[in-house]
């Protein structure tokens, strides 16, 4: 990475909304104010997805209770297509870029629909052969989230999804769908075994507690940064627990905004900010002793020593032995760059 790269960061909304426009648009607000890239929804018909009798995961029943099912706890989550729609016209008008991961096929339609030239698929479609083929027909951006997943599913996905030559660019997140990640668990070194194996522009899908795995992540190479956001953690909800508030999303931006400027380029060399500080930091030859006009300089007559004024490096000290001195010295004196000849 250098210096004239951007991180790109999606703010995940999800389904933090609670199912309340209200509460979807002030997500929007605060993802504005955090200068992120994108703010993410997730657009689904809960019947398209879920069965009756499927269970929820193990986080969601420990966020919103074992009383009802997944699908009944989706569905309170789920906003109508128009909504959308109207979600994508706010963010518009606050200036930052609608993106959503659709859950079934008829999802994804309305998004083509809507006119997205981005969506973004989530670790749980990577198996789905139906969803792939129905994007591969068209002319769009893909970002596809990695967790639960090998590299051999990775690349399969990613063979369904150029099989019809239409698909532009794909980008991998690497991901880990345990909410919240346990850090022993996130594994960031395998967006290098993703990026070798695929070809493809790798980042990373956050779901840790706090934010210094995805700015540790803008370190490693990530060209784009996901994360679950809400307005306030002690809201209901199975993804609240997980995100980061308003304050913590502003500060992470600001955090990887800071990082790429660090990262800098592979060249080693003196910066502008530093080369003042040479002459202060670094040690000059000085005479330890007087050293008369016309002597002979040897190793016994140098001391290395700050002059505060810079002079000449010790490095040339084997460029002095044997010479013969053209002025007089005194203690502490800076060696003269003229008696290198």
């Amino acid at each position: 990475m250098n210096q004239s790269q951007h991180t790109i960061i999606i703010a995940e909304a999800g389904v933090n909304h609670n199912g309340d426009m209200q509460l979807a648009k002030q997500l929007i607000d605060q993802a504005a104010l955090a200068n992120v890239d994108y703010v993410k929804f997730q657009i689904f018909k809960s019947e398209n997805v879920i069965c009756a009798q499927a269970e929820k995961a193990q986080y969601q029943k420990s966020t919103t209770g074992e009383s009802e099912s997944q699908l009944e706890m989706v569905k309170k989550l789920e906003l109508s297509f128009s909504q959308h729609k109207e979600l994508q016209a706010y963010c518009q008008q606050q200036q930052v870029e609608y993106l959503s991961t659709p859950f079934d096929l008829d999802s994804f339609a309305y998004l083509m629909e809507m006119g997205l030239n981005t969506i973004k698929l989530p670790s749980g479609e990577i198996t789905n052969y139906l969803l792939l083929h129905a994007v591969a027909a068209h002319q769009i951006n893909v970002i596809l989230s990695t967790g639960m997943s090998t590299i051999d599913e990775i690349q399969a996905a990613i063979a369904v999804l150029n099989s019809q030559g239409k698909v532009k660019d794909i980008t991998i997140l690497h991901c880990n769908t345990q909410y919240p990640t346990p850090m022993q668990d996130v594994n960031l070194y395998a967006m290098k075994s993703i990026a070798d194996a695929t070809g493809c522009p790798v980042g990373y899908s956050d779901h840790t507690l706090g934010i210094e795995v995805p700015v540790a992540a803008v370190a490693l190479g990530a060209v784009m940064i996901e994360k679950h956001f809400t307005l306030d953690r002690q809201m209901p909800g199975p993804d609240h627990l997980a995100s980061v508030e308003p304050a913590e999303l502003k500060l992470m931006v600001q955090q990887i905004r800071n990082i790429e400027q660090a990262l800098g380029s592979s060249v080693k060399a003196v910066s502008a900010s530093e080369a003042a500080n040479i002459n202060i930091a670094r040690k000059f030859l000085v005479a330890n002793q007087v050293i008369e006009k016309g002597s002979l300089f040897h190793l016994g007559l140098f001391d290395a020593k700050r002059t505060g004024s810079g002079g000449v490096s010790p490095m040339l000290l084997p460029q002095l032995i044997g010479k013969v001195a053209q002025q007089q010295y005194g203690i502490d004196q800076p060696i003269s760059a003229q008696e290198l000849g």
